[in-house]
């Protein structure tokens, strides 16, 4: 399949990397947020001055989400082969992808969100606190409702960072349209299946930035 390719040819290909793609992303995304959203508000109320005051363990938490954000994806999509290979029982294909992938995202999803609560009028939770809530009352009805049109932008811009490690994740036999192009395009010299990978992933990034912005729009209009 070197050179030119027909569309029929290219069409299913290019189909299955997008639906590969997509299913890598939305899987991923859905860990990111269920790990980070957690340790972006512990990081939060375990400040030194926060709701809840544990230096010791805020320290650690900000050394390992430093640390995690400081690392290349591409060092950190070969360093977590073995554990991926433990984890799924393969390092190829879609599915495997998504531990690499969550594991280099949440890191940066936990420290929007954390910046995100640093957004919420300290108002509200003196009042929730003043009537004798307690720290997950400060959480569920104060902290995440006052934050959430930023914490669903900092979904939109982790999201797009997803597209992109999931194309990187290619490197590895990650499937998806990252490997498309490495094993149809670049491989093969093939510049129909480089073009076509890459108007894809940037009608994607376009699509999911836009439809992020509009839900955050509405709900600030909302509120």
């Amino acid at each position: 399949m070197r050179g030119r390719m027909s569309w029929d040819d290219l069409w299913p290909l290019l189909l299955n990397g997008t639906l590969e793609t997509i299913y890598m992303v939305g899987l991923a995304a859905f860990f990111t947020v269920l790990i980070g959203l957690p340790v972006g508000v512990l990081l939060f109320v375990s400040r030194g001055n926060g709701l809840a005051p544990m230096p010791k363990l805020n320290a650690l938490l900000g050394a390992v989400i430093n640390f995690g954000r400081s690392l290349p994806f591409i060092v950190l999509l070969i360093a977590l082969i073995p554990f991926t290979r433990a984890l799924i029982g393969t390092t190829l294909g879609s599915t495997a992808a998504v531990v690499p992938v969550t594991i280099g995202a949440f890191p940066f999803f936990a420290r929007l969100t954390e910046n995100a609560l640093d957004e919420v009028d300290y108002g509200r939770i003196e009042a929730i606190l003043s009537m004798g809530g307690n720290l997950w009352h400060v959480i569920a009805k104060a902290l995440l409702p006052e934050a959430l049109p930023t914490l669903l932008a900092s979904i939109t811009l982790t999201i797009v960072m997803l597209i992109g490690f999931s194309s990187m994740a290619g490197v590895i036999g990650g499937g998806g349209l990252g490997d498309l192009a490495i094993r149809y395009g670049y491989q093969r010299f093939n510049d129909q299946v480089m073009v076509g990978t890459v108007v894809i992933l940037v009608a994607l990034v376009q699509g999911v930035q836009m439809a992020g912005d509009r839900l955050v729009r509405r709900l600030a209009h909302r509120r």
